[in-house]
């Protein structure tokens, strides 16, 4: 018996070899954002901070970006923020509830390591039709299983020099 897939959230359980500082560090930096996203930002890792994240195509030159608000920042424990990425949308408006997804990154010290429970939600809240939200929901989760593997390296590459 198949039943169906619950699309309201994606979530993952981590573990990273470095202190929960490091960790944050990696989360909220747009210089390591860069390293495990791939994309370009800026702003200030503090709750109501605005930006954008722009990826860039290395082949085509094509670029995608998002607008994103910090919700949360509370280092070492809690990132979070919203972000409208969509591809079909061409200009979106600012992050905010109800337009867009909440990201949520909670740090749990573990030993001499971190356990980042992350969860992605908010899809079912877009109004989205079956289809879409099974479309954003795939294309988000298949997104995550590529760079969360990325932000534990780049954390860990972190850790080292330290």
């Amino acid at each position: 018996m198949e039943t169906a897939m619950e699309y309201g959230s994606i979530e993952r359980e981590l573990h990273i070899d470095a202190s929960p500082e490091v960790v944050f560090e990696v989360l909220s930096s747009p210089e390591h954002i860069r390293d495990w996203w791939s994309a370009e930002t800026a702003f200030e890792p503090t709750a109501g901070a605005t930006g954008r994240l722009t990826w860039t195509d290395e082949d085509t030159g094509r670029h995608d970006s998002a607008p994103f608000t910090v919700v949360a920042a509370d280092p070492p424990r809690l990132f979070s923020f919203r972000w409208t990425y969509d591809e079909k949308e061409t200009d979106p408006e600012a992050a905010g509830p109800g337009n867009s997804l909440l990201v949520t990154f909670e740090l749990v010290p573990e030993g001499a390591g971190t356990t980042v429970r992350f969860v992605e939600s908010g899809y079912r809240e877009r109004g989205w039709e079956a289809a879409v939200l099974e479309a954003h929901y795939n294309d988000h989760r298949q997104g995550w299983d590529f760079y969360l593997p990325r932000l534990v390296a780049t954390a860990d590459r972190l850790a080292a020099t330290r």
